[in-house]
Order: structure tokens, then C-alpha cells, then sequence
């Protein structure tokens, strides 16, 4: 009976210590479009005089993160890319047709990452394979966490911004724009939402 009573004591301290030990998965977000609390950003260089904005007004994605472990992070978002935007209805025709998006042949833009290397400052080197215009290559962004934390709502939410720049050649995008608009910056700014 002394020892029955010895085991249950050991199996119940057990029990309590796996309880408090922290979770070693990652949790999953969904990235919050539906708020408007995401984006895809991009700029180019107008004939080396100015910079022309832009953004993709439809895109979904999700991402696990764990604060604990950063470097087992993943991503991927899916851009529709007939839903650029320039704030220019004739420019938009334009980079929606085969001189540069060709969004009837492909609709779809993706990232999807394959690494994180992380800084310990709260910024981060994220690679990952992203597929534009029907070609696929490997970028790396540069990744800044903005914040995490419990949201008004009783949800959980973290966010990110990163950026990179992508030579548009490289995509098989080689209408001439000039000699400075032959790269374009691209901006992720994005809140997840806990699953």
C-alpha cells in the first residue's frame, strides 16, 4: 500500500511539472486580410525622378511561430495578382498585361519560405522560394517582429514587416522602363491571428 501510494505521488508530481513546462509547438495564425490588417507593398523607380507605389488588394497566408523558438518559423502566401493596384486604372491595365504580369496566364504569385535565421534583435533573415510571372527563385527578406499579444477581441495576434528587392528580369519582366526601374521593392506588412 506505501508503495501504490509512493507511485501516485511520483506520477502526480510528474503530471504537475509537465503542466507548467512550456509548449515546444508553434502556434498557428492566419494572416488577417478580412481586418485589412495585411499587406503586400511594392514600389519601382519612375525613369529615376520618383518612386511609384503600388499594392496587391487580394492575397491570403498563415504562418506558425513560436516566440521560444523562432527559427522553426513558416510561411506562405498566395497573391491574386490581377489585384494590383497603382491608384491608376489605364498603368493597372498595363501591369496586369503580358508586357509584365500576364495575370491570364498567371494569376497567382507565391511565397513560400524555406529558412529563418534569426538575429536575436527582434529582426531576422527570412528565405524562402517565390514564384512571380511563372518563374521561381529563391529571395530572402529582411523580417522585423513589430509586437504580440492578446487583442481586444479575446484573440491572440502577432505581427510582422519585411521587405526585399527583386529584379524584374529575373521574373522574364523585361519591358523597358529605364535604365533605374529594373527593380522592384517589395513590403510585407502583416498581423496573424492565432488559430
Amino acid at each position: 500500500m506505501k508503495r501504490l501510494s509512493l507511485v501516485i505521488a511520483a506520477l502526480a508530481l510528474t503530471l504537475s511539472f509537465t503542466a507548467m513546462a512550456p509548449s515546444a509547438q508553434a502556434a498557428d495564425y492566419v494572416i488577417d486580410t478580412r481586418g485589412a490588417h495585411a499587406f503586400v507593398q511594392f514600389r519601382v523607380q519612375h525613369l529615376g525622378y520618383s518612386w511609384l507605389y503600388g499594392r496587391f488588394n487580394t492575397f491570403d497566408g498563415a504562418f506558425s511561430y513560436d516566440d521560444a523558438s523562432p527559427a522553426t518559423s513558416k510561411i506562405s502566401v498566395t497573391i491574386d495578382t490581377a489585384s494590383i493596384d497603382t491608384n491608376h486604372a489605364e498603368r493597372d491595365k498595363h501591369l496586369r498585361s503580358a508586357d509584365f504580369l500576364d495575370v491570364g496566364k498567371f494569376p497567382k504569385a507565391t511565397f513560400v519560405s524555406t529558412a529563418i535565421s534569426v538575429n536575436g534583435d527582434g529582426s531576422a533573415k527570412l528565405s524562402g522560394d517565390f514564384t512571380l510571372h511563372g518563374v521561381t527563385k529563391p529571395i530572402t527578406l529582411d523580417v522585423k517582429k513589430m509586437g504580440e499579444g492578446k487583442d481586444p477581441w479575446g484573440g491572440y495576434r502577432v505581427g510582422f514587416e519585411g521587405s526585399t528587392t527583386i529584379t524584374m528580369a529575373d521574373y522574364g519582366m523585361t519591358y523597358n522602363l529605364g535604365p533605374l526601374a529594373t527593380q522592384a521593392e517589395i513590403i510585407l506588412s502583416f498581423e496573424g491571428m492565432r488559430k
